[in-house]
C-alpha cells in the first residue's frame, strides 16, 4: 500500500480554481483520480508535481522515439523490422553476450547498423525533464536508454542501467574508448591500440548483469520519491520493473502510448506521447 492518511493533497479544476481534497484510504485517492477527464486531469498532475519535494522519472525507449530513435516492441520498433530475423537468430541474440563472445563480428554488424545514436537530439520530453531538475522538481532520471538525450538535454542525476554508447573498453586492459572508435572502425571487431584486444561497448547485454552502482543508486531514488513517474516505457523488460515494485510512495503516473503491466496501481495514466503530456504540465 503506498497511501498516507496524513496526505492531503491538492488537485482538480472547479470554476478555474484548484480545490483540496483529502483522502482517507488508497482506493478513495484512486477513485478520485479515475474519475478525472481533460483540463482536471492535467491540473492533478500539474499539482502533484509542485507539492512532490522528490519527484523521480523512470523511462524507456518511448521516450527518445521522436528523436529518431526506434523503440523495441512497439508495431514499428526494431524487434519488429522487417527482415530483423537473421539466420534464425533474434535481434535479442545479436545484442546477447552468447554473439558478443562466440561471434564478436555479428554482434558489430548489428550494433553498428542499430544503435548509432551519435546524432541524434533531444526532444521535449527530454528538455522537459532537464527544467524539472533545474527548478528542482524532479530528483533524478533512470533510464533504460543507452542513447545518452537526458544529458545532451542538460539532466545531471541520471542513471543509466542499460549502459551507454557513450563509453566503450578493451575487454582486456580496461583502456577507455570514445563511440567513435568503435562505430567508425574499419576493422569488423574493434581492436585496442594498446593490447590488441576486443573493444566492447559499455551496454547491457541480453544475459548481463546490470551496473550494480547505476542500479544502487536507482534503487535509493525509488524509495526516496514521492512521485514516481513511468515514462516511456511498457515495463515489459524486468529490472525497469524490478524498480518500479519498489516504489511505495504517495503517487504514481505513467505516460505512455501503449498499456503498462502497472496501470492498476498508478494513480494517474496518460495514454499519450510523454512529450505532449510533459509541455502541458512544466
Amino acid at each position: 500500500m503506498r497511501f498516507c492518511q496524513r496526505e492531503t493533497f491538492c488537485c482538480g479544476l472547479r470554476k478555474g480554481k484548484a480545490v483540496m481534497t483529502k483522502f482517507h484510504s488508497e482506493r478513495e485517492k484512486k477513485q478520485y483520480f479515475r474519475q478525472l477527464e481533460g483540463e482536471e486531469k492535467t491540473e492533478a498532475l500539474r499539482t502533484i508535481l509542485r507539492s512532490a519535494k522528490h519527484a523521480v522519472f523512470l523511462g524507456g525507449a518511448g521516450v527518445s522515439t521522436e528523436s529518431g530513435i526506434p523503440d523495441f516492441r512497439s508495431r514499428d520498433g526494431l524487434y519488429s523490422r522487417k527482415n530483423t530475423r537473421k539466420h534464425g537468430r533474434s535481434p535479442e541474440y545479436y545484442l546477447g553476450r552468447e554473439c558478443l563472445q562466440k561471434d564478436p563480428e555479428a554482434f558489430f554488424a548489428y550494433y553498428r547498423k542499430n544503435l548509432d545514436a551519435r546524432k541524434a537530439e533531444p526532444n521535449d520530453a527530454h528538455r522537459c525533464l532537464a527544467a524539472m531538475e533545474v527548478q528542482g522538481k524532479l530528483d533524478g532520471i533512470i533510464t533504460q536508454n543507452i542513447d545518452g538525450l537526458h544529458q545532451k538535454a542538460g539532466s545531471r542525476n541520471v542513471q543509466e542501467i542499460h549502459g551507454t554508447i557513450w563509453s566503450n573498453h578493451c575487454v582486456s586492459c580496461r583502456t577507455a574508448y570514445g563511440p567513435d572508435f568503435v562505430f567508425e572502425s574499419r576493422e569488423p571487431v574493434p581492436r585496442c591500440a594498446k593490447c590488441g584486444k576486443m573493444v566492447r561497448p559499455d551496454v547491457v547485454l541480453y544475459g548481463e548483469y546490470l551496473p550494480q552502482k547505476a542500479y544502487s543508486q536507482s534503487l535509493a531514488l525509488v524509495r526516496n520519491a514521492d512521485c514516481l513517474i513511468i515514462g516511456g516505457t511498457s515495463l515489459a523488460v524486468g529490472s525497469a520493473a524490478q524498480l518500479a515494485h519498489q516504489y511505495h510512495g504517495p503517487y504514481l503516473i505513467i505516460i505512455n502510448r501503449g498499456k503498462t503491466h502497472m496501470e492498476g496501481m498508478a494513480d494517474l495514466v496518460f495514454h499519450e506521447d510523454i512529450s505532449a503530456v510533459l509541455r502541458r504540465v512544466i
